[in-house]
C-alpha cells in the first residue's frame, strides 16, 4: 500500500497517517469500516469517506463519554443525598444532647473545646441530672 502512496506523490508522513487512520477506524468501528479503502484513483472520495468515518468514531466516543459522565453524576447525587441525611441526623442528635446536658456539663465541654482537649478524656464522670440517681444514704 505504501507504493501506491508514493505514486501519487504523497509525503511519507501523510501516507503513514492515512494508513494509521484507516486501521484505527477499522478497529474502532468494526464491520462498518469495511467500506473504507484507499483508492488512489478517487482520492477525493476516499478522503470524504475517511472524514465521515472519523466523525462517526468521534460521535461514538462522545456517546460513551456522556454515558460514563451521566453514571458518575448519578452516583455523586446519591452520595450527596446520603450525606445530607447523615448531616441532618447528626444535627438532631447534637441538638438533643445540648438540651439534655446540664449547664455545668456544657461549660466543661466548652472549656475542653477551647483548650483542644478530648471530650472523652475527662477526669470527672458525667454528673447525671435529676434527684432519682441519688442514694438514700440509709446504710451505715
Amino acid at each position: 500500500m505504501s507504493s501506491q502512496c508514493y505514486t501519487v506523490a504523497m509525503d511519507l508522513g501523510v501516507c503513514q497517517l492515512r494508513n494509521f487512520s484507516i486501521s484505527f477506524l477499522s478497529s474502532a468501528l468494526g464491520k462498518e469500516s469495511a467500506s473504507v479503502r484507499v483508492d488512489n484513483s478517487s482520492s477525493g472520495a476516499s478522503v470524504v469517506a475517511i472524514d465521515n468515518k472519523i466523525e462517526q468514531a468521534m460521535d461514538l466516543v462522545k456517546s460513551h463519554l456522556m454515558y460514563a459522565v451521566r453514571e458518575e453524576v448519578e452516583v455523586l447525587k446519591e452520595q450527596i443525598k446520603e450525606l445530607i441525611e447523615r448531616n441532618t441526623q447528626l444535627e438532631q442528635e447534637n441538638n438533643l444532647l445540648k438540651t439534655l446536658a446540664s449547664p455545668e456539663q456544657m461549660a466543661q465541654f466548652q472549656a475542653q473545646v477551647q483548650t483542644g482537649g478530648s471530650p472523652t478524656g475527662t477526669t470527672q464522670p458525667p454528673v447525671p441530672a435529676g434527684p432519682s440517681t441519688q442514694s438514700s444514704g440509709t446504710s451505715a
